[in-house]
């Protein structure tokens, strides 16, 4: 049986892990924060924020 740590360690759970990230780029575009603030505290790429950005507007 897969434990949680286990999960944690799969492609899946990096996948989810980054697409609920994204989901908060639009508020904190909202609070004035810059991409390059953006990705240092969501510790996300700069383009993926960007492109996750492009497809939203």
């Amino acid at each position: 049986m897969l434990n949680l740590d286990e999960f944690k360690n799969t492609r899946l759970s990096e996948s989810i892990l980054e697409k609920t990230k994204l989901e908060l780029v639009p508020k904190l575009i909202e609070k004035n924060m810059s991409i390059q603030e953006i990705a240092e505290v969501l510790e996300i790429d700069i383009e993926t924020i960007r492109k996750y950005f492009q497809q939203q507007s």
